[in-house]
Order: C-alpha cells, then structure tokens, then sequence
C-alpha cells in the first residue's frame, strides 16, 4: 500500500482540486432534489470531459513539457488567451472556494463565526504549506486529506443508509422547466472540474517527475485514471447522502454555497444525532480545503510558466511571486469586495462554461499534432471520444448561454 501511494501524485491532486464546490454543494443539491435520479448527468458529463484532461498529463510526459509550452507551438494567440482567461477568473474562483472551507471550518472547529477572518487564516496557512513545502509536501499532504475526505464521506453513507428506512428509486429522470434545466446545466459544467484543469495537471505532472524519476507517460495516465474515477466515486457519494438525508425532506435549499452546505451538515445532524456530526463535517471541510489548497498552488503555478513563455520573465521566485499576487487578491475581494462576490463568481462561471469547446479543441488538435510523439498520440477510441466531447461542450455552451 506504501508503494502503491509512493507512485500516485498529480492524479489526486486533479481529485483535490475538483472535489470542491461540484461534489458538496452541485452534488448533494442534485441528490437532495432528484435523489438518485441525475447519476447519468454524471457519468455522461465525466466520459465526454475525460480526453481533454487525460492529455495534460499524456502530452506532459510524453514531451517533457506543459500544455502551456504547447499552447505556445500552436501559437502565441492561444497561450496569451489563456494568460487572460486565468488571470481574470483565479482571483474570484480562489476566494470563493476559500470563502465556502471557511464556513466548514467554523462549524467544525468553532473559535470564532467570522468567515472573513477564517478565510484570512486558511489562505495563509495554504500559502505556507506551498511556499515551505513546495511540491513534495502538497503531494503527500493530498494523499492525506483525500484518503480521509474517501473515508468520512463513506462512514457517512454507511450511517445515512442503516438509519434511512425509505426506498429511493434509481430511476433516471431529466429535469425539466427554468429551474431544473437551469441546475442541470450548472451541475454538468462544473462537474468533475473546468477543463483549464488539464493545464495545472501537466505542470503538476512535471513537478512529480522532478522528484520520482520513474514517473513516466504510462504511469501518469494510471495515475490520472485513478484520480479521476475517484472524482465519479466522490461524486456518487455526495448524491447518495444528498439523496439519503435530504431528499425527502419539505425544507427549501438555500443557494449560497456556504450556506447550504451548514444546511446540508446541520440536517444531517438532525437526522442521525449529534455523534455524526463530525463525520460528515470533516469530510465536507477536507474536501473544500483541498481544493483551496490545490488552487493557490496552481494558478499561480500556471501564470508563473505562462509569464516565462510570453514575457521571459524568470527566476526561482516566480512561483512565491504570482501565489503572494493572488492571496493578496483573494484578501482585498474578502475585504473590499465581498457585496460584488456573487457578480464576480457569475462571470467566472459563464467563463469556465463557455472556454470550455476552446480547451477541448486545443488539447485535442495539440496531441493529434506534429509535437505530439507517434506512439502517445491518441488511439482511434480517444479520437471519436475526443470529437464526440467537442460536440457535447460546444452543444453544451450554446445550451447554456441561451438558458441563462
């Protein structure tokens, strides 16, 4: 089991990072709604959004180089759209992720009920674990935090199940009317994760050859495999304790992230007494904290490589640079601008749903390309899967910007 754990990386912390918001929040709203009724939702949305972020790591192991160097190739326009597009949106999605791990924290540790000094205390203590640690360290402490978030997250339905006497059906229903099409879409986009992922996922994967130099293309697609199907694990979870506490109950859900997530435990603790509490507390804190964790390490991972490739700016500080830039940012939207927060996660949505068909494409048309090694290019499943996916996201993009 040791070595076992010694050879996985990077593919859970694709899990860390996409364990967060979809899985607590868009996934037990989906349980707590439809019941079981949406598991399709997420299978089809994993299998169409697979290729796009199997590539990341492919490509990175198979070239020695990040999608971004990749990027570049295809040409200076693709990787300064990129640079915009993230540098636009880390700010907000940081904040918000952090904002939600602070309301977990204080229902789990209490100390004081102010998320605002909360999130200033996780973002300082990520921002020390990445600048002190480095790679080595947000590694191993992954393979921590998401063996437990797997572990509460199961006691907690092992609990759900033996006390909930009622029958729920696994019949698969498509949601319909503004609200239902509106949540679908919703859950869908952001499930597992945006796929500008694949980008922090191929840096992640060179970090991790730096350090285990057995660590090569045909294990980082393992590795990647086995992140991922655990985000389709997760996320069944969180539709089981969804569908197993709150789906037969008469109160409304609250919309804010935070706010239905204190729900979503203070139901839960109602229902099975206070000795679960904890259980499911901790496993929606870990699993808020590590994508908090994840992504202050690799927004600014990215805007750091992104910055060298445009501008040739370099140096050994570049990554403690951008990661300083960004917790900066995410205390001054805490403090300054937390009335715009709702405009600001709004834009950083509709931007994450509709770049998706541009990630797709470009990773796509990247690993079919000439920098693409013969042997690790994609077989002929991947390609119709691949060109299955586009039309899907495309679809899926044009759907929701005529819904919203």
């Amino acid at each position: 089991m040791k070595t076992f754990f010694k050879k996985l990386g990077p593919g859970l912390l694709f899990a860390g990072a996409a364990i967060g918001v979809s899985h607590l929040v868009q996934s037990t709203r989906a349980g707590a709604d439809y019941g079981y009724g949406l598991i399709w939702a997420l299978l089809l949305v994993h299998l169409f959004k697979y290729p796009f972020f199997q590539y990341g790591p492919r490509y990175a192991m198979a070239t020695g180089e990040s999608l971004l160097d990749g990027y570049k190739k295809l040409g200076k326009g693709v990787l300064y759209a990129y640079f915009i597009l993230n540098f636009t949106t880390m700010f907000t999605i940081q904040t918000a992720v952090t904002i939600v791990t602070a309301g977990l924290a204080s229902n789990l540790f209490g100390i004081t009920p102010n998320p605002i000094v909360w999130s200033i205390i996780i973002t300082f203590l990520c921002m020390i674990i990445l600048i002190i640690g480095k790679y080595k360290l947000l590694d191993n402490l992954m393979k921590v935090i998401i063996t437990a978030l797997t572990i509460c997250t199961l006691i907690a339905i092992v609990i759900a199940a033996t006390e909930i006497k009622e029958t729920l059906s696994f019949n698969q229903i498509i949601p319909t009317g503004a609200t239902g099409l509106t949540f679908l879409i919703a859950f869908m986009g952001w499930m597992p994760a945006p796929l500008d992922i694949s980008v922090w996922h191929s840096l992640w994967a060179l970090e991790k050859k730096k350090v285990q130099k057995s660590y090569k293309t045909k294990r980082s697609i393992t590795d990647f495999n086995i992140g991922y199907i655990g985000t389709v694990i997760l996320g069944i979870f969180f539709i089981s304790l969804g569908a197993l506490i709150m789906h037969s109950s008469n109160e409304s859900f609250n919309n804010g992230a935070t706010q239905f997530a204190f729900q979503f435990i203070n139901m839960y603790t109602n229902t099975l007494g206070p000795y679960a509490h904890y259980i499911i507390a901790i496993a929606a804190f870990t699993a808020m904290f590590s994508t908090t964790l994840t992504t202050l390490d690799a927004s600014p991972r990215a805007m750091a490589k992104s910055t060298t490739l445009l501008f040739n700016i370099q140096g050994k500080y570049n990554l403690v640079i951008w990661i300083l830039i960004l917790v900066t940012g995410t205390i001054a939207i805490l403090l300054f601008l937390m009335s715009e927060m709702k405009t600001l996660i709004d834009v950083a949505t509709i931007l994450s749903f509709i770049t998706a068909p541009f990630y797709a494409i470009i990773n796509y048309k990247l690993v079919s390309s000439k920098h693409m090694p013969e042997k690790w290019k994609p077989s002929l499943k991947m390609h119709i899967l691949s060109w299955a996916g586009i039309l899907f996201l495309m679809g899926f993009s044009v759907w929701y910007l005529t819904t919203i």
